[in-house]
């Protein structure tokens, strides 16, 4: 597996912690009446021509920006029935637009994704929301309700929900870094399996490296459902399958689950600097 090693990026030091400055705030509260899923005949709508654009202009680029190939598809085809039922997938979270990959390798299902408010309230915010960007509030009890009762309702209704367990971006990380438990509970509650997804690196050629100074080419690969361990309950299941998916996603990336750098699970996992304490340099935002 080649790992880019690289130190531009500023990881931050805790493994759950954003990086990235978000410069505006559109002011949208995110509470127990807002549409965390808007089904209205006027975003599904805009909703569609974004699909379109994606089809037609966004994903070929990305491929072709990003180097990306997609490995073991067929995954998709063979768990078909089970993906129909409603899916959680999870994987790494590295590059601003490692989502639109998933989304391409996902096709023709159509995914959602969770997302950091702040990203929903920014600049981005109303291109996210189109591509089916549900935000994750922090702030009130109510609404932290409705959200989690409206993504798990859309699991258990035969939709797939794509959902970052490390709990942020970071560009160019090679190893994996511990899941947060949102993506186990949510498969839990809405007993459907996740599905693990993993990027790995490969090194880029010659003109990718020092004309277009990209740092990697994008692998992704597509694994097995994990399902919940019906024979736990409560919190003992829910780490199960956190631990599970983990060492799903490792494999994936090309990494064995007995030398990650990190463990399973999240406790207020802390950056283990494992080749330089220098990140950040010449980092512009």
């Amino acid at each position: 597996m080649f790992d880019p090693k690289t130190n531009h990026y500023p990881y931050p030091e805790f493994t759950d912690r954003h990086y990235l400055k978000v410069r505006k705030n559109c002011g949208i509260v995110f509470d127990s009446g807002y549409p965390y899923i808007d089904r209205s005949k006027r975003f599904l709508f805009k909703q569609g021509l974004i699909r379109i654009l994606l089809n037609i202009l966004v994903f070929p680029v990305a491929t072709v920006r990003l180097g990306l190939k997609v490995e073991v598809r067929e995954k998709l085809k063979k768990h078909r029935d089970t993906i129909r039922k409603g899916i959680v997938s999870c994987s790494n979270h590295v590059h601003l637009w490692d989502y639109l990959c998933i989304m391409k390798a996902a096709r023709p299902n159509r995914t959602y994704v969770l997302s950091w408010a702040p990203n929903i309230n920014g600049e981005n915010g109303t291109l996210i929301r189109m591509v089916g960007g549900i935000p994750i509030p922090d702030t009130d009890l109510g609404a932290t309700k409705t959200y989690f009762k409206t993504v798990v309702d859309h699991v258990r209704n035969g939709g797939w929900l794509q959902i970052y367990a490390e709990g942020s971006m970071w560009e160019f990380y090679a190893p994996i870094r511990p899941f947060k438990p949102g993506v186990a509970r949510i498969a839990c509650e809405s007993e459907r399996p996740v599905l693990p997804l993993g990027f790995s690196y490969r090194e880029p050629g010659w003109i990718r490296k020092h004309i277009f100074r990209q740092i990697a080419c994008f692998t992704l690969r597509i694994g097995e459902p994990v399902f919940p361990d019906k024979t736990l309950s409560g919190k003992e299941r829910r780490n199960d399958l956190t631990v599970r998916a983990h060492e799903a996603v490792c494999r994936l990336a090309g990494i064995d689950p007995e030398t990650n750098l990190y463990p399973p699970v999240f406790a207020d996992s802390k950056r283990i600097d494992y080749y330089t304490t220098e990140y950040g340099i010449g980092y512009r935002g």
